[in-house]
């Protein structure tokens, strides 16, 4: 398994971040993985942080594809501040990693609060209820 920091001139630091934000979706397993993947590429300061990305990415032969596990045991030190670690850790709960409650949803701004719920829809495979603001 090759990442980031270990690619050196590789594939991964050669392509921009809209198109490997593309390719970890795309490569993502239907489900919880790619509901998990939207959702951190639609947040987008988590994942435009090189540090972040060292960590869950990998090389494979179809592209970027995400290592969850490889980013779970470095969530505190990736310098997020604590709505951002709250997000991530709420992403990664959604492949299954970690623990954290839905508690922690209180604590996120309108903007994710609405990723998280969209993944959670995706993940569940609903495309009927719609996420937006109640009139």
């Amino acid at each position: 398994m090759t990442t980031t920091s270990d690619l050196g001139t590789g594939t991964l630091k050669e392509i921009g971040l809209a198109e490997l934000g593309k390719q970890i979706v795309r490569n993502s397993k239907p489900g919880a993985d790619r509901a998990a993947a939207q959702a951190l590429v639609e947040e987008g300061s988590i994942f435009a942080q090189p540090n972040v990305r060292a960590a869950l990415l990998i090389d494979t032969p179809k592209g970027a594809a995400c290592w969850w596990e490889g980013l779970s045991g470095r969530v505190y030190t990736l310098g997020l501040d604590q709505e951002q670690r709250d997000f991530l850790s709420l992403v990664l709960s959604l492949v299954g990693i970690g623990i954290v409650t839905i508690a922690a949803a209180q604590d996120l701004d309108e903007r994710r609060l609405g990723i998280i719920v969209r993944a959670i829809l995706q993940m569940a495979g609903n495309d009927t209820l719609a996420v937006g603001t109640r009139l």
